[in-house]
């Protein structure tokens, strides 16, 4: 089986979040033809076990995509499809290279569920697992590694008041909400950094407003993504209170975070890529991944790498070439070589996770 054949598998199970067990049936389908013991946990991730002893190497990767079906196609050495980029051609990888990979210790391969929007896949694992170390899945391009990710926080801003004519000087709710949003906005640009990464961005997801009786509510849904100087928190007490907002409802709330860059994982990656023949690149991106989750909670070295142009993300010219996903895989059995042979404390692994 090549590279493109074991990621086409992945990419014709139609898996956006939410409607993820296609293609967690064909990740363990995938996974038990190249040798690995596998199950499904309680909240649907597919889980691909290879070995039984310690220390335990984990690839976090997610088999949900956003929503919006592509054509999987092979048009010579390229396979074009909703997922190839993000994140099944690194799950594909992962699997190609555990199984190439020799050594004590085992490999977890793990295809996640709920990435795209609430990680309640990464957040079931937090308590159950204790790995040696962790490789998130996403990608970075065959010869980069990421070490560093924004965080996130969403809410919504509730705007409610009496209803009144259009001709009123007074303002309607949604006149408030348009005005806290652009006060938002503001508050963004006056933290503006020396970078994208060193920066905080506001985007608008929502706006809507509805009328009953003498009542009219206006509720505004806005994305922020946080660079490592604010927290959540912090965040949270620096929003502008203009027009005031009846309530804020948060429906994601991600601290950012950046690794040590001289962990071993990044290590071992760094020592893969060169392997394969490339010149590494550290990444930090404006996005948020699972990596800011599970590597403070487990307290592990980690970073996340992963084949494709992440600038093909969610896109429809979603494809990764052949080339990109075997170097890939080259990059992760040397990474997974190393990782498994480090000196690491056993730590307990529930199998029930």
């Amino acid at each position: 089986m090549d590279e493109l054949e074991a990621l086409a598998h992945l990419v014709r199970a139609y898996s956006p979040s939410g409607r993820e067990r296609p293609g967690v049936l064909a990740f363990v389908r995938l996974a038990r033809r190249l040798g690995y013991d596998t199950r499904i946990d309680p909240v649907g991730n597919g889980h691909a076990i290879l070995g039984r002893d310690r220390p335990e190497v984990v690839f976090l990767g997610h088999i949900d995509t956003v929503e919006g079906r592509l054509p999987v196609r092979r048009q010579g050495s390229r396979l074009t499809g909703r997922g190839t980029v993000d994140a099944k051609g690194p799950l594909a990888a992962a699997l190609l290279a555990g199984r190439a990979s020799s050594g004590p210790g085992r490999i977890r391969v793990i295809a996640a569920v709920g990435e795209e929007t609430d990680s309640r896949g990464a957040r079931h694992l937090l308590g159950r697992l204790r790995p040696g170390s962790v490789i998130v899945g996403e990608p970075s391009g065959w010869d980069g590694i990421t070490v560093g990710y924004k965080g996130e926080l969403r809410l919504t801003a509730t705007f409610r008041g009496a209803r009144t004519h259009y001709s009123s000087p007074h303002p309607t709710a949604m006149d408030r909400a348009i005005d806290w949003t652009a006060d938002v906005r503001s508050y963004a640009a006056a933290h503006r950094g020396g970078s994208p990464f060193a920066s905080l961005t506001a985007k608008v997801v929502a706006l809507e407003g509805r009328s009953r009786g003498d009542e009219e509510t206006a509720r505004v849904t806005v994305d922020l993504r946080l660079p490592p100087s604010l927290s959540p928190s912090d965040t949270l007490r620096g929003l502008p209170r203009t027009g005031r907002p009846g309530r804020f409802t948060v429906t994601i709330r991600v601290d950012p975070f950046e690794v040590d860059r001289t962990n071993p994982v990044v290590a071992a990656l760094l020592a893969g890529v060169r392997a394969a023949g490339g010149r590494p690149t550290l990444w930090r991106k404006g996005g948020t991944s699972d990596l800011n989750l599970v590597v403070p909670a487990w307290k592990v070295p980690g970073a996340a790498y992963g084949p494709g142009d992440a600038h093909l993300d969610h896109t429809r010219k979603e494809s990764v070439s052949r080339a990109d996903l075997g170097r890939s895989v080259t990059v992760l059995t040397v990474a997974f070589d190393r990782l498994r042979s480090l000196p690491l404390t056993p730590r307990r692994s529930d199998d029930g996770a």
